[in-house]
């Protein structure tokens, strides 16, 4: 059982920077790709980028590609998400979630285990 908090989140001008954090407990944090997904009102959830177990290997939705960077400390349990750039398309609940499997999702319902969720909102 992994046990999900995300927090960081807020209101930003367009332009501007936010950091996400997720706080997993449990001792086998390493073992877990984690993935950080967002869901705009009347939308569905979206991919936004992952990040293996190792840290090495990250993948990144296009739309967020070259502003977004994922990354995680496993001494301390936390995955980050660091938003820079924000544009108000970029509005939206983001949210953390936990994947066991080492192959490379995108698809929120292949992952196992999601935080409650932090909004975003970017102002033109």
């Amino acid at each position: 059982q992994v046990q999900l908090v995300e927090s960081g989140g807020g209101l930003v001008q367009h332009g501007g920077s936010l950091r996400l954090s997720c706080a997993a407990s449990g001792r086998t944090f390493s073992s877990y790709a984690m993935g950080w997904f967002r869901q705009a009102p009347g939308k569905e959830r979206e991919f936004v980028a992952r990040i293996s177990g190792s840290g090495i290997r990250t993948t990144y939705a296009d739309s967020v590609k070259g502003r977004f960077t994922i990354s995680r400390d496993n001494a301390k349990n936390t995955v980050f998400l660091q938003m820079n750039s924000l544009k108000p398309e970029d509005t939206a609940v983001y949210y953390c979630a936990a994947d066991g499997s080492p192959i490379v999702w995108t698809a929120p319902s292949r992952y196992d285990y999601w935080g409650q969720g932090t909004q975003v909102t970017v102002s033109s």
